[in-house]
């Protein structure tokens, strides 16, 4: 297949359903091969009798149900959940692809994500962090369990597919064979701002954004680019939280179908977007937004060391000065 990303290989975490499954399918439209990675829990991370986890092993052996070519090698063993139907879909417009259904949040899981993109392909070119789930309370509700949950799968599940890809990448740059590498994480608008009701998410997708900045800077030496989404569409995660919002209209335009994100990713995860790196981007419906960040605003040097008044004092002259802060979501 022509496109884009022909000739890549390109893995997705959490790419069972919503954003992740329209990446793979719009990275497989555009010429990649890809590895689509999905633990095929619910919605709170807890597996349901709907949605089955695949096992991941170390053999590929063929899968009868799913028709493929020489050069399209098979999927792990294990029941059909929501990376394998994907791996369907890719396959039956013409793609290469292959399901991985193993705990990306875990050492042993990132680590054999990496394998099965070069076991399966031979190479590795992308890496799409986007797997998670919510455990939405109020703080004063918020269990340290769901705390971690959810710093675990966000955080955690970015950190170690990245360390894991980085090192192959690292090893093929000191070994003469500099990639066109890239990495598109998945962070949030909780993230930018905040949401109430989601402490424990929000923290982890701001955590996300500055991971990004760390790797981005760390990483450019080997020929790696790492830039991050706060994407704003209808997923499980959010069509409950924010029903009226997320609605599919009955006609027109359909500003939070998953599919409208996906093309930034897939130039994010080309090797058309040369030289951006380290840069998060909001993108919501046919809207791209490259935000900014943390820049310094008004301030003000005494030269010397204040006292808790006279500091109190020149915090409010700033903050007069200074632009208000976004809104909370939820608030």
């Amino acid at each position: 297949m022509s496109g884009i990303c022909a000739g890549r290989v390109v893995v997705v975490t959490g790419a069972g359903r919503g954003l992740g499954r329209a990446h793979a399918l719009a990275f497989a439209a555009e010429g990649a091969r890809v590895v689509v990675n999905d633990l095929g829990v619910g919605l709170d991370g807890v597996p349901g009798a709907d949605s089955p986890a695949i096992s991941s092993g170390p053999a590929f052996p063929s899968d009868p149900a799913i028709p493929s070519g020489p050069a399209d090698p098979p999927s792990p063993a294990g029941p059909a959940g929501p990376a394998e139907a994907v791996v369907a879909e890719i396959r039956a417009a013409g793609g290469e692809a292959v399901a991985h259904g193993g705990d990306i949040a875990t050492e042993a899981g990132a680590e054999s994500l990496v394998a099965a993109a070069l076991d399966a392909y031979g190479r590795l070119d992308t890496l799409v962090n986007n797997a998670g789930f919510l455990r939405d309370r109020m703080l004063v509700n918020l269990g340290e369990d769901d705390w971690d949950a959810v710093m675990r799968v966000h955080l955690k599940g970015h950190f170690l597919p990245l360390r894991h890809a980085a090192a192959h990448w690292r090893a093929e740059a000191k070994a003469g064979r500099t990639p066109v590498a890239r990495v598109v994480n998945t962070s949030s608008g909780a993230g930018l701002l905040g949401s109430v009701g989601q402490g424990n998410y929000s923290a982890a997708k701001a955590g996300i954004i500055g991971l990004t900045l760390v790797a981005a800077a760390e990483l450019a030496r080997y020929g790696i680019q790492v830039n991050a989404i706060a994407p704003a569409a209808r997923t499980r995660m959010t069509e409950r939280a924010f029903a009226a919002t997320m609605a599919a209209p009955d006609t027109g335009f359909d500003a939070m179908a998953p599919e409208n994100v996906s093309p930034l990713v897939v130039w994010l995860g080309s090797a058309a977007s040369a030289g951006v790196t380290g840069r998060v981007f909001e993108t919501e419906g046919g809207r791209i937004t490259v935000m900014e960040g943390w820049r310094p605003g008004p301030t003000a040097d005494k030269g010397a060391r204040r006292t808790p008044a006279e500091a109190g004092e020149t915090a409010l002259k700033l903050l007069a000065e200074a632009a208000a802060p976004g809104a909370v979501y939820g608030a």
